[in-house]
C-alpha cells in the first residue's frame, strides 16, 4: 500500500491508496465442470452441479450448449475465468471430439 501525504493549510491528512498495479481477479467461476453430456448429464453431473450450487460454490456447466465439433467462444472463456475444473471422466468421454478439445484447452490454460 502506498501512503500519500497532502497539506492543506492548518490540517494535514494522509491519505492510504492500494497497489495500483494488482490485476483484477480473473476468475469467474470456482469449477468448470467437463463432462460428456450424453454420459453424465442427468445423472452423476447433474448431482454434482446441485451440491455445489448448495455449498454456494460458483460453477460454470454447459447446460445450452450444442454438439459440434468445436469448443466455442463462450466455452472458452468459461474454462479460462475458472479457478479450476473437475473432468468427469465416462465410459464414452475420450470418444467425443468436443470432450477432448475442451480437455486440451483446459491443460493449456493450467499451464501458468
Amino acid at each position: 500500500m502506498e501512503v500519500i501525504g497532502t497539506s492543506s493549510g492548518a490540517a494535514d491528512s494522509v491519505t492510504a491508496v492500494d497497489d495500483v498495479n494488482i490485476p483484477p481477479l480473473r476468475e469467474k467461476y470456482d469449477v468448470f465442470l467437463s463432462f460428456r453430456g450424453e454420459d453424465t448429464r442427468l445423472t452423476f453431473t447433474s448431482h454434482l452441479h446441485a451440491a455445489l450450487l448448495r455449498k454456494k460454490i460458483e460453477t460454470y456447466i454447459d447446460n445450452r450448449l450444442k454438439k459440434g465439433d468445436e469448443i466455442g467462444p463462450a466455452l472458452r472463456e468459461a474454462i479460462e475465468k475458472s479457478r479450476l475444473s473437475v473432468i468427469i471422466f465416462s465410459k464414452n468421454h475420450a470418444s467425443s471430439t468436443w470432450c477432448l478439445n475442451e480437455l486440451v484447452h483446459i491443460l493449456e490454460c493450467k499451464k501458468i
